[in-house]
């Protein structure tokens, strides 16, 4: 009964697989993050003290009923649990550097709350984000935009990585210059990463991540300001849509910040569908 910590993937899998997808949409970013450390485990830090760190929650009853993922330098995820659980977990990380937490807003309130008492740090809103999940695609763009999608390779490391740079920045994420490189690889070494290609020149991203119990997530989506407006963020949105469902996939999944209209917009029009909302909260001080 209570929280058990791990930096061992295949024993947090183990221990949590079946609650984690028993609502898989709901449970994405562990999902997919976990299945990426379970596929690639090189591209996370190994270093005791410093590398990712899993857990999950069990009841009077012995059965998972909740469950958190950290992985430096972003913020802990944690699953919808009561409000008490997630102050437990809150005081049993105490010690360890977090930068914020990721949940559903009572759950990220609840744990946050806990940490100031803990730490005496300050929490303020990073990011409010809504999940959609695709219901039928339903792009129909007038004109199409000029071009067409492909998979990206290789060659075009250099570029996505800047672009991923370019996104992080733009929506305040919280890593690094070689945390974007080592994704963009991640990404490259599964074909999850699709362009827009118009005038032989590359002007939009997409990414999938790595199908996990019939899910897949949608994103990163970039286009560079001076390429927006042209249509090239929805078809290359649509494209890797479509192919996600070409591949088997039951559930196509992607998040948007509620602070960019836009987007949401965009992404309803292809044919998402509102699920839930989240916050992140950030630490400071």
């Amino acid at each position: 009964m209570g929280w058990r910590t791990t930096g061992d993937v295949a024993e947090f899998l183990e221990a949590t697989g079946r609650f984690l997808r028993a609502e898989r949409a709901r449970n994405t970013v562990i999902l997919t993050v976990t299945e990426q450390m379970r596929c690639n485990p090189s591209s996370y830090s190994a270093v005791p003290g410093d590398g990712p760190l899993l857990g999950w929650w069990t009841g009077s009853s012995g059965a998972v009923g909740g469950a958190f993922m950290q992985t430096p330098p972003f913020p802990i995820v944690v699953t919808d649990v009561p409000a008490r659980v997630a102050e437990e977990l809150a005081a049993e990380l105490a010690g360890r550097p977090l930068p914020g937490v990721n949940a559903y807003p009572a759950v990220a309130e609840a744990f946050a709350g806990a940490w100031k008492v803990a730490t005496g740090c300050q929490v303020e809103v990073h990011r409010e984000q809504r999940l959609y999940r695709l219901a039928e695609l339903s792009w129909r763009p007038d004109p199409v935009p000029p071009g067409a999608a492909r998979i990206a390779t290789e060659a075009d490391t250099g570029l996505l990585t800047d672009w991923f740079i370019a996104f992080a920045a733009e929506v305040n994420d919280m890593a690094s210059r070689a945390d974007q490189l080592a994704a963009v690889r991640e990404r490259l070494g599964h074909g999850g990463l699709t362009v827009w290609q118009a005038g032989g020149e590359i002007v939009s991203l997409a990414g999938l991540t790595r199908q996990v119990a019939g899910m897949v997530r949608v994103g990163p989506v970039y286009t560079p300001p001076e390429k927006r407006a042209y249509g090239y963020a929805s078809a290359v949105t649509a494209a890797v849509s479509q192919q996600a469902l070409d591949a088997g996939a039951e559930e196509v999944l992607l998040f948007t910040d509620l602070a960019n209209p836009v987007a949401n917009s965009i992404y309803q029009r292809i044919g998402y569908r509102p699920v839930e909302d989240r916050v992140v909260l950030a630490f400071s001080g």
